[in-house]
């Protein structure tokens, strides 16, 4: 009887250890592949999405873990600043576009050349100034003409001959909104996740000798809430109650802007204007009906 016992807990023994050996390396076997090197299917996102870090977006203000995102469209929008719903974020002298120009030009906010963002190319500061800047039909002077001149006793240049001009923030009053939106499905709700805000000279400027939308630059959004933060110029005005200003971060939260769909992410990343043919007025009413098809997906999530 003793020697049966003594058997069978040599048995356990053995097969424990066995158990134990397995388990070490089966981690080993799952993230290599056969050449040593790890494998491109590890349950680390970033090894497939650049742009995901540890399973977070790193462009988010509020960051959503993507094994809790549900659904997920990529949405382009456009802001025209004019607009009555939009004069907040354009109140005299605290313009959004004239709080990101002032950031640019002291280091504390990095310009993009697109809204693909660190994906793409920074922009330098002499690129963005270059951007900023209103085409002339004069040429423009070296500082050593400058000099020259100056020399020969000829300073009309100083009175605006020969000089450069910017636009100015009120001049630059288009802009689009790149976002994700996002239903979190361990939170049960939808998100609007914004990634980049883009500054636009626009088409109908009387100085866009080009006629068409020019991009300024791209920033960060989650870099803009960051830089504004503390800026006491950087607010949502609220022309109802002085006492009821709103962050601009707050404003973009509580959706307090009118935009319209300039593109959903589809596999032509065409625009919806492109979609039809280039027809604006068709355009325009795909820009609804994108909008419509959104908020129905969303309304049918609680319907059935």
């Amino acid at each position: 009887m003793k020697k049966l016992s003594v058997i069978l807990l040599g048995l356990i023994l053995n097969s424990s250890l066995i158990f134990a050996q397995e388990t070490e390396t089966t981690p080993t076997e799952t993230t290599q592949t056969t050449d040593g090197t790890p494998s491109a299917t590890d349950s680390d996102p970033s090894a497939v999405d650049p742009i995901m870090k540890g399973g977070f977006n790193k462009y988010s203000v509020r960051p959503v873990h993507v094994s809790d995102i549900m659904f997920k469209k990529t949405i382009l929008r456009a802001l025209d600043l004019r607009e009555k719903q939009n004069k907040p974020l354009f109140s005299k002298n605290k313009e959004i576009t004239k709080l990101l120009i002032e950031a640019v030009e002291r280091g504390d906010l990095k310009p993009f050349k697109t809204d693909s963002l660190e994906e793409g190319s920074l922009l330098t500061i002499e690129e963005f100034k270059e951007n900023i800047k209103i085409p002339s039909d004069q040429a423009e002077l070296t500082e050593e003409e400058k000099a020259i001149m100056i020399a020969n006793g000829d300073s009309s240049f100083l009175q605006g001959g020969g000089g450069v001009n910017y636009y100015f923030p009120r001049d630059l009053y288009q802009l689009q909104v790149k976002e994700d939106l996002i239903f979190d499905k361990q939170r049960s709700r939808m998100y609007y996740d914004v990634h980049a805000i883009t500054m636009l000279v626009p088409a109908d400027h009387p100085s866009n000798i080009k006629g068409i939308e020019i991009p300024v630059a791209s920033f960060k959004f989650k870099d803009v809430v960051t830089v504004l933060k503390d800026n006491p110029n950087a607010v949502w005005f609220n022309p109802q109650n002085d006492a009821q200003h709103k962050s601009i971060a707050d404003a973009v939260e509580l959706r307090l802007f009118s935009s319209y769909i300039l593109k959903v992410s589809n596999p032509d990343d065409a625009y919806l204007v492109d979609i039809y043919g280039g027809d604006q007025l068709k355009g325009i009413m795909a820009s609804q009906w994108a909008a419509f098809e959104l908020l129905e997906y969303e309304h049918n999530l609680w319907e059935f």
